[in-house]
């Protein structure tokens, strides 16, 4: 417990909410809590953080650093070099190799070590080399904190490092800056604030000294600023609140703490592992009693142990998942999509649900004008402009504060941005008038709920335009524009259209004007307006991103559900929804629905509905726990700093790489560089081909190493010589089988990926007819190869023969398996054997480099082998044919048995 002593007490400033600990460990009576803010005057907060407009005396300024502390943000170190090292020694194929290894030198046969070693040293390494570019450490939040800040103590404004703010400091704010703290704003004029990184919020928000209410959410505290934002405009004075970790910042990086949950494609890996890791050491322990009682010697069942092992053990696993993985990232790249974690390529192709941020994912984040409502009708860009329209452009144009840039860009309140533009798309103004000084000029202003500028016409009349809210410019209206001239103004007209454009989740903004009489003086600053000419509504929105609605249904397609999750209204979210497909049974979920509902509530309340609306941080991250809950895989896209705890905690986030602020990068494991929603599914369907070549990759190695050790286990068994030796076993793993399976890694997509379901997260690497597959392929093999060395030596050949024989066979029986992996259900002889050069070049490149060993005498002495005549390796190749024809029968069987279940559409 913190000692509070009573003079710190009854020294200014003195906050004990802010003491470390006092939020964990209440002081009885004296206990207090946060206040706040929002909900307190200007002077409330000033008297109770023990400051005034003057800012604080320098002596307390160290004082509260010392007791405060940096205003920053910790950051966690990276991991130790050596603790990743030995991370991949976790695995149990790597700790039965290093058994095996030692074994091996044990007894002395050094080429047996040797190769187990090269083996083993290029696993390790390909692991450590993969987690040391994977990991990353959230360091990005500090840059979004203001490097300066300017602060007022004792009276004088100062420039200091943003790290040395503290509570109570009187800190100034302009547009274009970063907020360095939490600030209850003081003063603001014309103080508007870009919080979306933060709230979601897709405009900037007016700021006022105006407390609000108690239990208002952080997106409609408008008497504060936030920690990162960026101001937009206008300028500010505030006090500052909070710092460092008490930020909201900070709050949303300590829901970031817990590490993202693993990939579906690590828990198969690892469930897989430890499942061949217990069966080596079972069948290895049963052959090694069997052999002991067979009347075999200790050292000869220590090297058939070591040959079991070695067969047994698929040591091109890591190498093969890193290279599918990479020809995935590779492809995605291709595709604008940036793959920062190597499993979330993977991830993708499982994702059962997308929850995506609305604003520039799913709309281009640009406001547009839509629609333009007249007496005479609707009109839409692209159409012919008449009279009315004209004038309505025309108004919306020249009471605007938009600026445009050098490069002919126009820049400002996104509001004048979309006006302006539409105008001078349509030829309705000229740019020379935009960029005209008004003679007279108002400001919006959120409590006017007008701007008003006064134009000069080149004839030299003036003309006084007008534009803001629809209810405003209607109570300062008398008359309405028509084609037949002005006539008497009927509110209910007006506000008919309205409703209908705001239903549509259009922002409606109205427009007037009024011609100004040569002698009428225009004081500054301007009255407000009176007897004005309602010209009309312009319609506006975020339009959807082309192309997304065209992707949500491919998600449909492919069974993957979409979730819209932003901080926007219900009623803006659900328009843009049904523009997009997104249909739900329910209404939009809300933020504050979610805080009555508990988890399995929550879980259920997301079925019924494909829009949560009003959401903060802590909300999105309880939405993708809910989901998760429900064994969902689920896929989060984001770009600011209020998405970074979902983007962790998601199985893949997916972040924007153009808009998107640096801490939502570092938390995603997939980051888009268009920002288009069309890319991630793009990228879906390049997981699902990466997944399939890991699948089939993975059904090649496992069966051949079960007809290795299928093979190597009867032979004992039988008291035979040994089948294989251990460096035999690697020749055959590393030196043919690998390359195959490596190959297997560039199978291009078949095409319909985005037709089927994605797979069940219970149905680990392989399906339940793979591993039906497995097994027979497997013993099939297993059984020939060992009849093969069994009839050799029947008819008297030398055991390098008969194991030279067993071993060419294993070998084109891997050559045709191979091309039998391609396709799970698709049939080899329907499949362009050219579609994968590198597989076609490996394959029967592996044939050659045997034949080639066999006609060298150094290379057969060294492996123990012996040369073949063209007769043995024909008939070889025949017996390995007759794999193709087993595989092709069971992928009948199992077509037929999906078209009895298929159902009836």
């Amino acid at each position: 417990m913190t000692d509070t002593r009573r003079e710190d007490r009854d020294r200014p400033g003195w906050l004990p909410w802010a003491r470390p600990g006092a939020l964990d460990e209440p002081d009885g009576a004296e206990a207090e809590t946060a206040p706040s803010w929002h909900a307190m005057g200007a002077d409330a907060v000033l008297r109770r953080l023990g400051t005034s407009p003057l800012g604080l005396p320098l002596t307390e300024v160290t004082t509260r650093q010392q007791r405060y502390g940096s205003n920053s943000l910790p950051v966690a170190p990276p991991t130790r070099w050596w603790v990743v090292l030995l991370r991949q020694f976790v695995s149990p194929l790597i700790g039965i190799m290093v058994v095996a290894n030692l074994i091996t030198i044990i007894q002395q046969h050094w080429v047996d070590a040797a190769a187990i070693g090269v083996v083993l040293v290029l696993t390790v390494t390909l692991g450590y080399w993969q987690e040391r570019k994977a990991e990353r450490e959230v360091h990005a939040l500090r840059s979004l904190s203001s490097s300066v800040a300017h602060v007022r103590r004792d009276g004088t404004i100062r420039v200091i490092p943003a790290t040395e703010v503290v509570p109570g400091d009187i800190v100034a704010v302009v547009g274009g800056e970063r907020v360095p703290a939490d600030l209850r704003i003081v003063e603001a004029n014309r103080l508007r604030v870009d919080e979306s990184m933060l709230t979601g919020e897709s405009l900037p928000v007016s700021k006022t000294t105006t407390p609000v209410h108690k239990s208002a959410p952080v997106a409609e505290r408008n008497d504060m600023v936030f920690s990162g934002a960026l101001v937009a405009s206008g300028r500010g004075l505030g006090v500052v609140v909070a710092t460092g970790q008490d930020t909201e910042l900070g709050a949303i990086e300590k829901l970031m703490t817990a590490p993202p949950p693993p990939t579906p494609l690590q828990v198969m890996t690892r469930t897989l592992e430890w499942r061949i890791g217990g069966a080596i050491l079972v069948a290895v322990l049963f052959l090694f009693i069997a052999g002991l009682v067979s009347g075999f010697t200790v050292a000869d069942m220590f090297q058939t142990a070591v040959a079991l092992t070695v067969a047994a053990i698929p040591e091109s696993m890591p190498v093969i998942l890193t290279i599918a993985l990479s020809v995935g990232i590779s492809r995605m790249a291709r595709r604008n999509a940036i793959v920062r974690r190597l499993p979330a390529v993977e991830t993708l192709g499982s994702t059962t649900v997308i929850a995506s941020d609305k604003t520039g994912t799913l709309t281009q984040n640009r406001l547009t004008v839509e629609q333009i409502w007249t007496v005479g009708g609707y009109w839409e860009p692209g159409m012919p402009a008449d009279s009315g329209t004209v004038a309505v452009l025309r108004a919306g144009a020249l009471t605007n504060e938009a600026a445009r840039l050098s490069a002919g860009e126009l820049h400002g309140d996104p509001v004048d941005v979309a006006m302006s533009r539409v105008a001078l798309e349509a030829s309705a103004v000229q740019v020379a008038e935009t960029t005209t000084t008004p003679e007279r000029h108002t400001p919006y202003e959120p409590a006017l709920g007008y701007s008003q500028s006064v134009r000069v016409r080149p004839d030299g009349r003036r003309v006084l335009y007008v534009k803001g809210a629809p209810e405003t410019l209607l109570a300062a209206s008398t008359t309405l524009r028509t084609s037949h001239g002005p006539r008497p103004l009927r509110p209910s007209v007006v506000s008919e259209a309205n409703a209908l454009l705001a239903r549509g989740g259009l922002r409606v903004v109205a427009t007037a004007s009024r011609p100004l009489g040569p002698d009428e003086l225009t004081t500054d600053p301007l009255p407000p307006p009176e007897r004005l000419e309602f010209l009309g509504l312009e319609g506006m929105t975020d339009p959807p991103r082309e192309g997304v609605a065209d992707a949500i249904a491919a998600c449909a397609g492919a069974g993957i559900a979409v979730k819209m999750v932003t901080g926007d209204q219900p009623t803006t979210a659900e328009a843009i929804a049904a523009r997009l497909g997104l249909a739900s049974e329910g209404p939009p979920l809300t933020g504050a629905e979610i805080a009555a509902l508990d988890d399995n509530m929550l879980a259920a309340r997301l079925e019924e509905t494909s829009v949560a609306a009003r959401m903060v941080p802590q909300d999105k991250l309880r939405i993708v726990r809910a989901l998760q809950s429900r064994g969902e895989v689920v896929a989060v896209t984001g770009d600011g700093v209020n998405d970074a705890p979902a983007l962790q905690a998601a199985q893949i986030g997916v972040a924007m790489g153009r808009s998107g602020t640096d801490v939502a990068r570092e938390a995603a494991g997939l980051v888009l560089t268009d920002d288009d929603f069309v890319t991630i599914v793009h990228a879906v369907e390049q997981g699902r081909v990466t997944f399939a070549a890991i699948r089939n990759a993975t059904f090649f190695l496992l069966s051949t190493a079960v007809a290795a050790v299928l093979a190597l286990s009867i032979n004992v068994l039988l008291d035979q010589p040994l089948l294989f030796l251990p460096v035999q076993i690697l020749f055959i793993n590393v030196v043919t089988s690998s390359i195959q399976d490596i190959a297997l890694a560039f199978e291009p997509a078949r095409g319909d990926e985005l037709s089927r379901p994605p797979r069940s997260p219970q149905e680990g690497i392989l399906s339940r007819r793979l591993w039906y597959r497995t097994f027979i392929t497997g013993a099939w093999m297993g059984l020939i190869v060992l009849l093969v060395f069994g009839w050799a030596l029947h008819v008297g050949d030398t055991v390098e023969h008969a194991r030279t024989l067993a071993l060419v066979l294993f070998v084109i029986f891997n050559v045709f398996q191979v091309g039998n992996a391609r396709a799970e259900t698709v049939s080899l002889l329907r499949m362009n054997p050219f579609s994968n050069p590198l597989l076609f070049a490996t394959a029967f490149g592996s044939a050659l480099v045997v034949a080639a060993l066999l006609a060298w005498p150094a290379a057969t002495t060294l492996l123990g082998l012996a040369p073949l005549t063209l007769a043995e390796w024909a008939m070889m190749a025949a017996l390995a044919l007759t794999i193709l024809a087993i595989v092709e029968a069971d992928k009948l069987i199992w077509a037929a048995i999906d078209r009895r279940h298929k159902p009836i559409v």
